[in-house]
């Protein structure tokens, strides 16, 4: 009998193969495939997200976590949507105008797809207007903003503008976050959450979608 346990355990480990076989093994013997990714892929990548937040571990050991996690899911998907199991929510997460570095964005987005969230990736030198319009498109709940740069963080303004002037203001949480942001400066371009890591930013992200 598979043992979800034990996917989550592997998965910790960044043993991508081992997750991969033992995810089929699950599927195989009639394992719901809700249960394998709550018990088994989303259990592991939440204590890593954890430990992470607790410098426990690294930015590698959450790279690695989550190339295994990504091979198990690939495995489910098609079955989660046969079975009618949905994301919890949608975010659009992109790097802003004329900033072009991308590891944190890529960690937080790692950390949203752990909590079940279905994110949509803008990449980098991403414009007010592109979020929005993606925003609109997909249907997200959340739009998050990352900038590394003292210089580019004042783009984060020009989001929250080009919502509300879309009219949107009340259907879409903001959040901020990168090195030179901070809660204040969060407070005062009118967005709605700053957390200062990773993993923090899926639970705020989490609680957002389900208030």
């Amino acid at each position: 009998m598979a043992n979800l346990a034990e996917i989550s355990a592997l998965l910790q480990k960044g043993k991508a193969k081992d997750v991969k076989e033992l995810v089929q093994q699950a599927i195989d013997e009639g394992v719901p495939a809700k249960d394998i990714l709550e018990k088994g892929l989303l259990d592991g990548m939440s204590i890593i997200g954890e430990k992470f937040k607790n410098n426990e571990v690294y930015v590698p050991e959450v790279l690695i976590a989550a190339r295994a996690m990504n091979a198990g899911t690939e495995l489910l998907k098609p079955l989660l949507v046969e079975q009618g199991v949905e994301a919890s929510g949608t975010v659009v997460i992109g790097t802003v105008a004329g900033d072009l570095h991308d590891i944190g964005k890529n960690l937080v987005r790692m950390m949203l797809e752990g909590k079940c969230l279905r994110v949509v990736d803008l990449g980098v030198d991403v414009t007010a207007e592109q979020f929005v319009e993606a925003a609109k498109n997909e249907n997200a709940q959340i739009i998050c903003c990352s900038a590394l740069l003292t210089t580019t963080m004042d783009e984060m303004k020009h989001v929250v503008k080009a919502v509300e002037d879309a009219g949107l203001r009340d259907k879409i949480t903001i959040m901020v976050g990168g090195a030179p942001v901070t809660d204040a400066f969060c407070k005062s371009i009118g967005a709605d959450i700053y957390t200062d890591d990773a993993a923090s930013a899926a639970d705020a992200a989490i609680a957002a979608v389900t208030k």
